[in-house]
């Protein structure tokens, strides 16, 4: 698992870096140290007060330590709150720094806890590869441990996980090495780990999943559905999480021109995701008992690819017209919705960077969701406004499938026009999960240049957050 940077307690934090947080007001506490300079420079800067909660400064202070000023304020959404965090402690991580004190003057505690959760994701560098590795945050000082510290560093483990696998190489992530991590960290977190290969789900009748691994050499290059299963004790409910785990998507012989092949080894990010949350349900004991299945597979060009006008069976029995090769993600979903849906969960959830429309749509400021009620509509929506992953809400009206009609098959797998094809895919994603509860996310969000809420990196383990909160509502756990 990832490791954190330790935690520590002192009634008067210290260090070289030190983030300073003030409640929201048009003048600076009194009791602000250094007040005076503070005072200066906000008039140096032409700044109010009242500007620091959008605003952080950062300064080197008069004896050589480098301060950043924060101001909370308790009205603004959780997005812009965590926003302002990321902007106030970025210059000081930027220094790589090994101690991060963060002084809290007459604050709520949960504002500590972002502040600790900020610092979190932010002082564990990506993987890289070079020569002279960027140095990680050894410790954080606080002047108490914030209420909600335990789940803090879970959701900061966890989107450190999701954002590190999606940020490997596709040379150092290729199906084979997944799988392989992924047997190690069922060891390692006593999760029981179920493979089922390329052979394995041919003779299954996986046709959906088959076609786009068959392109890769060999028995589909490592391709497999691997189901991870958790199951506490004292489990009140059971959910499928199922995650798109495409380790490189070339677009198959509908080839990608190489703009949109650049970063195509984050197109695994949903399967990321999924993961990533099981580990923290586990972590914090959520009453949950948890199924996660990940479609691991690359889409490549070959001479044995799939290719446009061939005809397939699903697991379920449906037949799928293929129509674009490079719409892959939702043919291997298909066949792993099918199989998580035969185990009756009580919710499904799937994570996918499924659809370039939904980036149209959206940007990659929130993703997309998809439900199969108002009432999951209502607690996806909640579920983003309390993390600070925002999420939209699209429909998927019957009407919709007319598009997908085929003359050859049962289902169109897409079409060529591209019109609203965030929710055509959505469409044909429902007729694989039966009459399960079902919330399908569209990963708009997984990459944002320039960070996005409070990630500093342009990959952002989005969903993970979204993710716990949703699940703590829907499980009742505060």
């Amino acid at each position: 698992m990832i490791a954190l940077p330790k935690l520590s307690i002192a009634a008067t934090p210290r260090g070289q870096h030190r983030l300073i947080l003030i409640p929201a007001g048009k003048t600076l506490p009194a009791d602000l140290p250094d007040g005076r300079f503070w005072e200066s420079l906000l008039k140096r800067k032409g700044m109010k007060a009242a500007e620091l909660t959008k605003t952080p400064l950062a300064a080197d202070l008069p004896d050589g330590t480098r301060a950043a000023l924060f101001a909370c304020a308790p009205e603004k959404s959780r997005f812009e709150r965590l926003t302002g965090l990321r902007k106030a402690i970025m210059p000081l991580l930027e220094e790589s720094p090994k101690t991060l004190a963060i002084v809290p003057l007459s604050v709520a505690d949960d504002a500590l806890a972002d502040a600790l959760y900020v610092a979190l994701v932010n002082g564990v560098p990506l993987p890289q590869q070079k020569k002279k590795a960027p140095k990680p945050l050894a410790e954080i000082v606080l002047p108490c441990r914030p209420a909600s510290a335990d789940f803090c560093l879970a959701a900061a483990r966890a989107n450190l996980l999701a954002r590190a696998l999606t940020a490997l190489p596709p040379n150092r992530l290729d199906p084979s090495h997944y799988r392989a991590r992924l047997r190690q960290l069922a060891k390692e977190q006593g999760f029981d780990i179920e493979e089922f290969d390329f052979k394995k789900l041919k003779k299954m009748g996986a046709g959906a999943f088959c076609a786009v691994a068959q392109g890769s050499d060999g028995d589909g290059g490592g391709a497999a559905i691997v189901h991870l299963a958790w199951r506490p004790k004292k489990a009140m409910r059971r959910v499928a999480l199922v995650g798109k785990g495409i380790c490189f998507d070339t677009g198959g012989h509908n080839l990608k021109p190489a703009k949109y092949m650049a970063g195509m080894h984050e197109d695994m990010a949903g399967s990321a995701v999924a993961l990533a949350l099981l580990c923290a349900a586990a972590e914090l004991s959520l009453p949950i008992a948890i199924d996660c299945w990940l479609a691991i597979a690359r889409n490549h060009i070959s001479p044995t690819a799939y290719a446009q006008g061939d005809i397939v069976k699903a697991i379920d029995g449906t037949t799928i017209e293929v129509v674009h090769t490079d719409a892959e993600g939702r043919m291997v979903l298909a066949d792993t919705l099918a199989l998580a849906a035969k185990r009756q969960p009580q919710l499904m959830i799937d994570f996918a960077t499924l659809t370039g429309s939904m980036i149209t749509a959206l940007g990659t400021r929130y993703a997309g969701v998809f439900a199969t009620s108002d009432e999951l509509a209502g607690q996806a929506v909640r579920a983003g406004r309390e993390s600070g992953e925002r999420v939209c809400i699209f429909p998927q009206d019957e009407d919709y499938e007319a598009a997908l009609e085929s003359k050859v098959a049962d289902i169109k797998q897409c079409t060529l026009e591209g019109e609203a094809d965030h929710i055509l895919a959505a469409r044909f994603l429902s007729r694989f999960v039966g009459q399960t509860p079902w919330l399908h996310v569209d990963l708009s969000a997984a990459s944002c240049q320039g960070g996005l809420g409070a990630v500093a990196t342009d990959t952002t383990g989005f969903g993970v957050n979204w993710g716990l909160a949703l699940l703590q509502t829907w499980a009742g756990t505060p």
